[in-house]
């Protein structure tokens, strides 16, 4: 009997072996997805990347950007505005993330000689290399997002050795861009590749500005200016790198379901407020919004907050919240109206910000064209106000504290660049630790010795995971405070 059993069970173990391999290969077809996307490409990488990485930076903007560049200024949960920043981790992680896409863009591009698409990778690597080594100083860069081939406590490269990668990555991006290929998945040109191509050089400008307190940059940006047909740069608003937000998703106005009480602890600082009112300049009405009080009394005006106040003294400024003006509504509660959308952008560089680049390298002789300093400067200011779509008033130009004046020059660049910088991003920051135009001042309660921060300090668990080459940056660059400057700053 026992016999005849393990006879049976064995012919049916024959049996059961003869149909596993028609079992498995129905299991596999049954159960593979045929509307699944297994292969990535090109343009299924490339919008999430611009999606993530301009809404980062408009966060950024909100929080911090704004308020430590007094365009903006806290009446509660004021930590920030008073420079106790704690780990701010947000920049470096959104990036580091983002640039593992980058790279697979940029290897699936080089491997189908996609060149458009590998020189939009390159601008985009370049970009957010610069805003790592901007806020950080010294970051990760040759190895970097390399755990795949198991670095996983990368060097920290120095910020000069970053820029030099960053500004070649934008010249080999201008020579790859060219006709004959499309792109699709842009969400800022929308697959216009010479558009892409001033992206490139428009951004060569900036960071060789960015470096030229430590690099001799005249003749790579006079190189620049000198052959617009082999690089173009920005020549109109139409050109403005900027993400464009619609009314649904996924590309809605990243600060759609922020709660009411978190817009109302900003407000407009006094310091971007009083510059506007000094000047009767009609783009306070866009940026900030009449204080309540005065709407109800029918007499509206614009009050600005000090920086840096204390939680009681913030939110008892002049009378209390009603007595101060808010960020203007088109920033956030009319973003998704049309002129709305038009307004409040995600950010990566515009025209207005080009000239005036060009007006300071026109004045500092870095450049020679055939325009002069003032033209590139009124023509960055008339940019300015298109790009918030205000109107300027015909005399503008000529008003006292705007009109182009030969020993004032750079101070009146400096200051109309400032305001035109706002909400956008970190870039504000980055350039005024450059220039230090205006002429900005720690707030009353600050708890930072009276310093306005020049940097982020590095994420907390790069201490941890990262040990050794966090302390060999931090030897080298200075203490991992908010006021070591860069590279660049020093």
């Amino acid at each position: 009997m026992e016999m005849k059993k393990i006879k049976l069970y064995s012919l049916i173990a024959v049996v059961g072996l003869l149909f596993i391999p028609s079992c498995t290969n129905e299991f596999v077809e049954k159960n593979t997805n045929p509307n699944a996307i297994n292969d990535v490409t090109p343009d299924l990488l490339l919008p999430g990347i611009i999606r993530t990485s301009v809404n980062e930076m408009l966060s950024q903007s909100w929080g911090i950007g704004n308020i430590v560049i007094q365009h903006t200024a806290k009446i509660q949960f004021v930590s920030e505005d008073r420079y106790t920043w704690g780990d701010r981790s947000g920049l470096w992680n959104n990036m580091y993330n983002n640039l593992r896409n980058v790279q697979l863009l940029l290897e699936l591009s080089e491997r189908n000689n996609a060149n458009n698409y590998r020189g939009i990778s390159l601008i985009i690597r370049a970009w957010m290399y610069s805003l790592l080594t901007d806020a950080y100083g010294d970051v990760p860069y040759t190895e970097a997002i390399q755990g795949v081939t198991g670095v996983f406590q990368p060097k920290y490269d120095t910020q000069e050795s970053i820029y030099e990668g960053i500004l070649a990555d934008l010249t080999t991006a201008n020579t790859l861009l060219g006709p004959g290929e499309s792109v699709v998945g842009d969400l800022i040109y929308g697959g216009d590749v010479n558009k892409w191509k001033k992206l490139a050089n428009s951004l060569r400008l900036r960071y060789l500005m960015r470096i030229s307190g430590k690099k001799d940059v005249k003749s790579a940006m006079q190189a620049i200016v000198d052959s617009p047909s082999n690089s173009p740069i920005f020549t109109s608003p139409g050109d403005n790198a900027t993400l464009r937000y619609l009314t649904s998703a996924p590309n809605q106005f990243p600060l759609h379901t922020t709660r009411q009480g978190s817009f109302d602890e900003f407000r407009l600082s006094k310091t971007l407020g009083d510059k506007l009112l000094e000047l009767n300049d009609p783009r306070v009405g866009t940026l900030a919004q009449p204080t309540d009080a005065s709407v109800a009394s029918g007499n509206p005006e614009y009050v600005g907050v000090p920086n840096g106040l204390n939680e009681v003294s913030a939110l008892e400024y002049n009378g209390g919240p009603n007595n101060v003006s808010r960020v203007g509504h088109l920033y956030y509660q009319g973003a998704i109206t049309e002129r709305g959308l038009q307004v409040a952008k995600g950010y990566i560089m515009g025209y207005p910000e080009l000239l005036f680049i060009l007006a300071e390298a026109r004045e500092k002789g870095l450049i020679n064209t055939t325009k002069t300093a003032q033209e590139y400067y009124e023509e960055g200011i008339a940019a300015a106000f298109d790009y918030v779509d205000v109107d300027m008033p015909e005399d503008y130009l000529s008003r006292p504290g705007v009109s182009y004046q030969q020993g004032d020059a750079l101070t009146l660049i400096g200051t109309q660049k400032w305001i035109s910088l706002f909400f956008t991003g970190l870039e504000a920051w980055f350039d005024w630790r450059r220039t230090k135009i205006p002429a900005l001042v720690a707030g009353r309660d600050n708890v930072n010795n009276d310093r306005i921060p020049v940097r982020f300090a590095y994420p907390q668990s790069e201490q941890t995971l990262n040990p050794n080459s966090w302390q060999e940056a931090v030897s080298r660059q200075g203490e991992d405070t908010y006021n070591t400057p860069v590279w660049w700053n020093k």
